[in-house]
């Protein structure tokens, strides 16, 4: 099945947002909607839509999701105003929720205050590398109020054993206070990973051999968040309950099929860029030097998560009219899909038989972005949509 593809006229440069605000929710799956919530009529699918459901949570809110080769599926639910019960989870074929890797792991509470690199804190990406393995960040900042302090890691687990098999910490030289870790890629090939900091703006690169991490760009025009702009999400302007507009830093993160290079940009902006993945294995160059290596690639949406597939398309997030697109090696943006039920279109996972997964997590409906009202008025979901072979 091919995917439903949007007339060109609608394209018209869609714009798109971040996978980094936190929302007042419940605590639990299945739980109701809030009482200060105000309920309006749920998007409906479109008679021809690709997108097949997976799983479906009223709260808490869902952000991102790994699909395993073998089809297991995981999401993480960010402690950002609630407190989940299942931080990161393994989601079953009947939308059941199991805690990852195990209940010991999911808890955060006074009792285990003591043991930060042992908890899910607030993690916010769970990603697949190549190889099958696992892997979860947790930047450590509940509420995105400021990192527990030796909270900060990066874990890797075996699926097959579900054990965790490597956890690095970072220092606060690498995840200050006020950073927030957002986005994880990891090359099988030079053992190395790339994450976005989005609290700051900067990119963290991680040698996987000596877990040695560095952090990279921190405030490069390329990392920082357009002040300029006014994104709008349902047509509704993102305004914090500061008065502030939305700004977002570096968020959306992609490796391409031969890791060669790292595409990345701030989910407020309309730039794309990236830059030869040699470059920053290079622990001899400075910043300025790597900023002469940076390539602008242009204008794309405003978008939140980003992957790529195997002819290198790049797949992006446009939440502004409720859409995906991608971009074509030869820099062309085109439709995939778009479906109102696609309410802030947050992360994307490859599966297996041709499946991509998105997460919708309607961060422009929580609490934060509505004078303290959420304003949900559907599940929070994994989608996936079957792409052309």
């Amino acid at each position: 099945m091919r995917p439903a593809i949007l007339p060109a006229s609608l394209l018209a440069l869609v714009v798109a947002s971040s996978c980094s605000s936190p929302s007042s929710t419940a605590n639990e799956v299945g739980a109701t909607i809030s009482a200060d919530s105000t309920v309006a009529t749920a998007p409906q699918a479109p008679a021809n839509s690709p997108l097949q459901i997976v799983a479906a949570f009223r709260e808490p809110q869902i952000v991102g999701v790994a699909v395993l080769p073998d089809g297991r599926v995981f999401g993480d639910f960010p402690r950002w105003d609630n407190n989940p019960i299942n931080p990161v989870a393994e989601i079953g074929a009947n939308g059941s929720v199991k805690p990852y890797s195990d209940a010991n792991w999911c808890t955060w509470n006074e009792t285990v205050r003591n043991e930060p690199q042992k908890h899910w804190i607030c993690p916010q990406s769970v990603y697949a590398d190549k190889t099958g393995m696992l892997w979860v960040l947790d930047p450590a900042s509940p509420n995105i109020k400021g990192t527990v302090v030796g909270g900060p890691k990066l874990v890797e687990i075996d699926p097959k054993t579900n054990k965790v098999t490597r956890n690095i910490s970072f220092s606060e030289s690498v995840a200050a206070r006020k950073s927030y870790l957002n986005d994880v890629r990891v090359d099988t090939e030079h053992n190395y990973a790339y994450i976005t900091e989005s609290g700051i703006g900067a990119l963290v690169v991680v040698d996987l051999k000596s877990s040695k991490a560095r952090k990279l760009l921190e405030k490069h025009p390329s990392m920082l968040g357009d002040t300029t702009l006014n994104i709008k999400a349902d047509g509704h302007e993102m305004i914090d309950p500061t008065g502030k507009k939305a700004r977002f830093n570096a968020d959306g993160i992609a490796l391409s099929q031969d890791f060669q290079y790292l595409y990345w940009k701030p989910l407020t902006s309309y730039k794309l860029y990236r830059i030869k993945t040699e470059a920053l294995r290079n622990a001899t160059l400075t910043d300025a030097q790597l900023g002469q290596q940076i390539e602008d690639l242009g204008k794309v949406p405003a978008c939140d998560g980003m992957e790529i597939d195997a002819q290198n398309n790049l797949y992006m997030t446009a939440f502004e009219n409720h859409s995906i697109v991608r971009r074509t090696p030869a820099g062309k943006i085109e439709p995939v899909v778009q479906d109102p039920r696609l309410e802030w279109p947050d992360t994307f996972a490859f599966g297996p038989n041709g499946m991509l997964y998105i997460t919708n997590s309607a961060i422009h409906k929580t609490a934060t972005w509505n004078k303290g009202i959420g304003r949900q008025d559907q599940p929070y979901h994994i989608f996936k949509m079957r792409m052309a072979q």
